[in-house]
Formats: C-alpha cells, sequence, structure tokens
C-alpha cells in the first residue's frame, strides 16, 4: 500500500472510544474524560501536562510538583461502535461520561473536574 492509501485506510478506521481518566497516585485525585480517539487524547494530555500546558490548573500544578511518575494514564470505559465510521458518537460519549462522573464523583478533595451545573 502506497502512503496515501494508508491514510485512506485510517480515516476509514473507527477509533478506540470511551472514558479515560489522569489518576494522581499519591493523593487519588481523578480527572476524568471522554474521547473519540482514546490514545490521541492521552497523548496530548500527557504532552499538555508535560510542558505546563494543561488546561486544569489543579491538576497541572499536581503534576509540577509531584512528577509524571506519579499519574497514571487510564481507560476507564469503552464505547463500541455499532454505527460505523461516519456515525456521530458525541451525544453516547457524553452520556457514559456523565455516569461515571456521577459513579466517581472527581470534584473537590476528589478530583480535579468541575462539579456539573
Amino acid at each position: 500500500m502506497n502512503r496515501k492509501e494508508l491514510i485512506d485506510k485510517y480515516k476509514q478506521t473507527v477509533q478506540p472510544m470511551g472514558i479515560f481518566q489522569i489518576r494522581n497516585t499519591v493523593n487519588g485525585k481523578l480527572f476524568l474524560g471522554s474521547a473519540k480517539d482514546l490514545r490521541g487524547i492521552i497523548n496530548s494530555n500527557g504532552f499538555q501536562l508535560r510542558n505546563g500546558l494543561h488546561r486544569n490548573q489543579e491538576l497541572q500544578k499536581d503534576f509540577n510538583e509531584i512528577g509524571e511518575a506519579g499519574f497514571v494514564f487510564e481507560v476507564v470505559d469503552s464505547l463500541r461502535p455499532g454505527e460505523g465510521v461516519n456515525h456521530d458518537y458525541t451525544a453516547e460519549l457524553k452520556t457514559l461520561e456523565a455516569l461515571w462522573l456521577e459513579k466517581l464523583q472527581p470534584y473537590g478533595e476528589r478530583g480535579y473536574n468541575t462539579r456539573p451545573r
């Protein structure tokens, strides 16, 4: 396969999607999120944290103080694609994320997320 064919094949492949967490192994606090591309979002969050660019200031502060070794990036739940590559899974992901936010309550002393209003 040539480069263009490989790119086209990649675009037609549904990436692993679902819920991820960044867990502080020192104090147990969690940052929970959802993504249509779990590998991509985990890589992006790791890059942002290592470079002091993460949008969550409290998480960034703890990461800077503790260091990368004190954090674990984990997939919490996966969403299985049923509709194919062209289906928009945004609503399903938001519902799944809301369920996990309710279950884990990663707010205040327990986490880095902002409580929904």
